[in-house]
C-alpha cells in the first residue's frame, strides 16, 4: 500500500509517496515525471521519513528542475494543409482534403486527411489523433516484442498488459502490477527512442526504482541508452 505525504521547503511544497519494503534504510528517488518516491522500511515512522526528505530537499528540487526540462511539451498545431507533423522521427507534411469518406493515410511522404469539412480544424485534429493512436498500438506491440529479446530471460519481463494513452508528463510507466503504459505521442519519436522508453519501463519489472541496480540492468540490456534518451529529448522537447 502506498502512503502519501509532503514537506515544506522554503516556499515550495514537496509531495512524495512512501512505499514500504523489506529494507534497512530509507531511499529517495525522483522520477522523470517529477514524482518523489521514498522506499522505506516497514517500521520507519512518518516523522523519520519527513526528516530524511527535508535533509534531501535541496537535492530533490534540483532533480525535479533537471527532469522538468525534458517533459514532453506538445507544440500548438493548427491542423491545416502545409503544416508538418512528426511520425517515427520524421517530419511529414499534412494535406487536408474534403471528401465524403473520411480517413487518414500516409502516402508518398504526406499525411493525407480526408474529411467532410476541410475547414473544421477540430475535426481534422481528431482524425489525426485517432490515426496516431491506431499506429501507436500497432508499432508499440511490434517494438515490445523486439525489446524483450534484449533480456537474457525475456519471459521474466513480459508485461501483463500494454496500454496506450495521451499523457502530459511522461513517456511511459510500469505499474506495480506490471502493466506497461505508453504515451501516444511517443509514436512521433524515432524507433530507437521508442525502444529506449519501452526497455526502460521493462527494467522496472525487476527494479521498481531508479537506483544503481536499475541503471546497471538498463546498461546491460541497452548499452547505448543514454544516446537514445538524448535523441528523444532533443527531438521531442
Amino acid at each position: 500500500m502506498t502512503e502519501n505525504s509532503a514537506i515544506i521547503f522554503g516556499t515550495h511544497q514537496i509531495d512524495f509517496s512512501i512505499v514500504r519494503r523489506e529494507r534497512a534504510s530509507l531511499e529517495i528517488a525522483v522520477e522523470p515525471d517529477l514524482r518523489v518516491v521514498v522506499a522505506a522500511p516497514h517500521d520507519a515512522s512518518i516523522d523519520a521519513i519527513k526528516s530524511k526528505v527535508k535533509k534531501r530537499a535541496a537535492w530533490v528540487r534540483k532533480q525535479q528542475r533537471y527532469f522538468s526540462q525534458y517533459l514532453p511539451r506538445t507544440p500548438d498545431r493548427q491542423y491545416v494543409s502545409g503544416e508538418t507533423h512528426l511520425y517515427l522521427g520524421r517530419q511529414y507534411r499534412l494535406k487536408v482534403e474534403q471528401r465524403l469518406e473520411e480517413d487518414v493515410k500516409l502516402l508518398r511522404g504526406i499525411i493525407r486527411v480526408y474529411t467532410r469539412n476541410s475547414e473544421d480544424r477540430d475535426r481534422t485534429r481528431k482524425h489525426v489523433e485517432a490515426w496516431y493512436n491506431k499506429r501507436a498500438k500497432i508499432k508499440f506491440d511490434e517494438r515490445l516484442i523486439a525489446c524483450l529479446d534484449r533480456f537474457p530471460d525475456p519471459k521474466k519481463f513480459i508485461p501483463k498488459g500494454l496500454l496506450v494513452r495521451s499523457l502530459k508528463q511522461r513517456w511511459g510507466s510500469m505499474s506495480p502490477a506490471s502493466r506497461l503504459l505508453l504515451n501516444t505521442r511517443l509514436i512521433q519519436a524515432p524507433v530507437d527512442a521508442i525502444d529506449y522508453v519501452i526497455t526502460h519501463e521493462l527494467c522496472h519489472i525487476e527494479v521498481p526504482h531508479h537506483g544503481k541496480a536499475f541503471f546497471d540492468l538498463l546498461s546491460q540490456v541497452m548499452p547505448d541508452w543514454e544516446k537514445r534518451k538524448a535523441r528523444l529529448e532533443q527531438l521531442m522537447s
